[in-house]
């Protein structure tokens, strides 16, 4: 058991519906030595990786994201869900729907902060569906830049994002993936990370969505 693994068990807490609360460490209050931990684990992941640039999602995943690019001692560009009047010249855009809300959000990121000569590592809090995490790789696509790998803290193993990503050849390292929760019991049960994953079979698999649902 790793360190974030360990850590999720002693403070996490699981609800009804396959909820996973980790509010008190990671994407409510933070834990920043635990960010740091994190951080130099997605450093040594993708270590020789010519990265240049983290791409997050606005809210959660800018603490992690931030901690992080001090290891890798580059800039964080995060997305951002609606426009705002601080947003001004072209922008890339991909549409995805949001499950809780209801509605369809806007990721958008301004076009003068992603080229074509960039190298970018996404991060973000957690996977499980994985549309957000898909529309970040659509706007990186479609600046030309490349995606040199993806870092989510928590992957849902049990839900289909991980395997939709990874069928599409991208280098996704997820620091805990969680096959089972247990409401009742609060048991939490982790995948073994040593075994080699097998193919999945999932529909949609290798190909984009344009319009899904947030995780």
């Amino acid at each position: 058991m790793n360190f974030l693994e360990e850590r999720i068990v002693k403070d996490g807490v699981v609800k009804e519906g396959n909820v996973l609360k980790v509010d008190s460490f990671l994407n409510h209050q933070m834990d920043i030595k635990l960010l740091n931990q994190m951080g130099a684990e997605f450093k040594k992941r993708f270590e020789g990786k010519p990265i240049n640039k983290i791409l997050t999602i606005e809210a959660s995943g800018i603490g992690i994201a931030c901690i992080a690019a001090q290891h890798f001692d580059v800039p964080v560009v995060f997305a951002k869900k609606s426009q705002s009047i601080n947003l001004d010249g072209d922008m890339y855009v991909a549409e995805v729907e949001s499950f809780t809300h209801k509605c369809i959000n806007h990721v958008i990121v301004a076009q003068k902060f992603l080229t074509p000569d960039d190298h970018v590592l996404i991060i973000d809090d957690f996977l499980a569906n994985g549309c957000a995490l898909q529309g970040l790789i659509q706007i990186v696509q479609s600046s030309g830049a490349t995606v040199e790998g993806i870092g989510i803290a928590i992957e849902k193993g049990f839900q289909s994002g991980g395997r939709m990503i990874r069928n599409l050849g991208f280098q996704l390292e997820s620091l805990a993936i969680v096959d089972g929760m247990n409401a009742e019991t609060g048991q939490i049960q982790f995948r073994d990370q040593n075994v080699p994953a097998k193919s999945g079979d999932a529909a949609g698999d290798g190909e984009i969505c344009r319009s899904c649902t947030l995780d």
